[in-house]
């Protein structure tokens, strides 16, 4: 069963298809899994074996990915009939939305749902440690942060208990999480999966699902599975050429990168360990033939950005409580969600409406602005995911705002700017600390291109194969 799990769910998924496994074991062979590490990780926060087991059977055996067990973020993807927290204890559980259009395609495919993964209240920050189920915990060393907000998810899958997890990415919330575990973490184009039918977008369109996954092949094959416009979406994608699991393998031909070892805003700190993360993956992409060169957009420097996107967000959030209190039929006091969250809320009720509106129209300038690169001719920017080293548990501290902003806004800096721009972006786990510990790279494309993006990544991945020893 070991030699199962370490399969990726391609693999799983042609071991049952050959009648190596039963369509039951892979499943099976997960749970057991969960049950044994889930105690120390504490990534999973939400159980549904048994009623998972029970739906296998149904699952038709052309189903691509027929068997193959899988969890949810406890942040949107819902499934209808299952409690839903999203981190936070004033949701209270809730049950009554109906699945999401991505949770509708993936158990059509045959994917099997195990339960629900650990996420920060409301997913605003970027380490998984919500009052209300504790912290996910890092597998490669347990006292350190497995990031977030998808935290719960990676840890699951660095960890070995599914193959893939289903995340979300507002500021960086599937690169971070994929860059302190060691995984693939690509964050699609804006409005390539349906946020339907509960949103529309999400954060003013920061906000994509996705997934965090071990291998390269996964990563585009589960994007392929949920990616389309759903009727009613305000907006969708540029059409992909094809499908993103035939570009594994591509050649992407010889591509004009531009890269940066450090941040061009001013008060970003240096720090060794990224600068040799990125130093390291551009000679890769050096010796496979492609003109890299130092250098970035100049707009991801502006002082302006931060405080403009720190505001949407705040925006966003107090109108997620604000709902929840409608849905409950009273207001959310600012002592029934933490801190951070109150802090949101406080600080958009000093905002009027033009003030948001001014600050989308802001971001749409800076949007324009760094378009601008690609548009001179580059194929991709190679970056950190995180601007800081690994971190341990604690080190955005709940009862220091502060501090905790500060770090947090420092963190994002190299992710949240292509929320903002919608493009698509994938962390790839090149690197690591002096401890062992994970640190990701980033390769980010034009909007739409995510096509591109698998090819370079597969590409890396079979010139420096990629490693999973938390998988055991």
């Amino acid at each position: 069963m070991d030699e199962l799990l370490r399969l990726d769910a391609a693999g799983q998924a042609q071991a049952v298809r050959d009648g190596q496994v039963s369509a039951r074991e892979p499943a099976e062979a997960a749970i057991a899994r969960i049950e044994a590490l889930d105690g120390e990780l504490n990534a999973v926060v939400h159980r549904r074996f048994e009623r998972a087991l029970a739906e296998i059977d149904a699952i038709p055996a052309e189903a691509p990915f027929r068997g193959v067990p899988i969890l949810l973020k406890d942040l949107g993807w819902r499934q209808a009939g299952e409690p839903y927290h999203a981190g936070s204890r004033v949701t209270d559980g809730r049950a009554d939305a109906p699945d999401g259009y991505g949770v509708v395609r993936l158990r059509e495919a045959g994917f099997v749902v195990l339960g629900r993964t650990n996420t920060p209240e409301f997913g605003s920050t970027i380490t998984t440690e919500p009052a209300a189920f504790g912290a996910t915990r890092n597998p490669y060393d347990p006292a350190y942060s497995a990031g977030g907000s998808s935290g719960g998810s990676a840890a699951a899958v660095a960890a070995g208990m599914v193959a893939l997890a289903t995340a979300s990415d507002g500021g960086g919330s599937i690169r971070i999480p994929a860059s302190l575990c060691g995984l693939v973490g690509l964050k699609p184009t804006r409005a390539r999966v349906s946020l339907g039918p509960a949103q529309g977008e999400g954060w003013n369109g920061f906000s994509c699902p996705g997934f965090v996954t071990r291998t390269v092949r996964d990563s585009a094959a589960a994007l392929d599975v949920v990616s389309g416009t759903c009727p009613g979406d305000p907006y969708g994608a540029p059409e992909l050429p094809g499908p993103l699991a035939g570009e594994v393998g591509r050649d992407p031909g010889r591509l004009r990168i531009g890269f940066l070892t450090a941040h061009p805003r001013d008060d970003m700190p240096e720090t060794p360990v990224l600068t040799e993360a990125v130093t390291r993956a551009a000679a890769l992409l050096e010796s496979l033939g492609h003109d890299v060169e130092p250098g970035g957009p100049e707009a991801l420097g502006d002082p302006g950005f931060s405080v403009t996107f720190g505001a949407i967000v705040a925006n966003n959030v107090a109108a997620q409580v604000a709902m929840l209190g409608r849905l409950r039929g009273k207001p959310v006091e600012p002592d029934e969600i933490e801190p951070r969250n109150a802090a949101m809320v406080a600080s958009a009720r000093g905002q009027s409406a033009a003030d948001h509106i001014l600050a989308t129209q802001w971001i749409d300038g800076f949007r324009r602005r760094m378009a601008a690169w690609w548009s001179a001719g580059h194929d991709l920017l190679l970056v950190p995911s995180l601007g800081v080293a690994p971190f341990p548990l604690g080190w955005i501290p709940s009862d220091d705002l502060s501090l905790a902003f500060g770090r947090t806004g420092h963190a994002v800096a190299y992710t949240s700017p292509f929320n903002a721009t919608g493009q698509p972006a994938v962390s790839l786990p090149l690197h690591r600390d002096a401890a062992g510990l994970p640190v990701g790279v980033q390769l980010v494309a034009a909007y739409g291109r995510e096509d591109l993006l698998v090819r370079v990544a597969a590409q890396l991945e079979q010139a420096a194969p990629f490693e999973h020893p938390a998988v055991g």
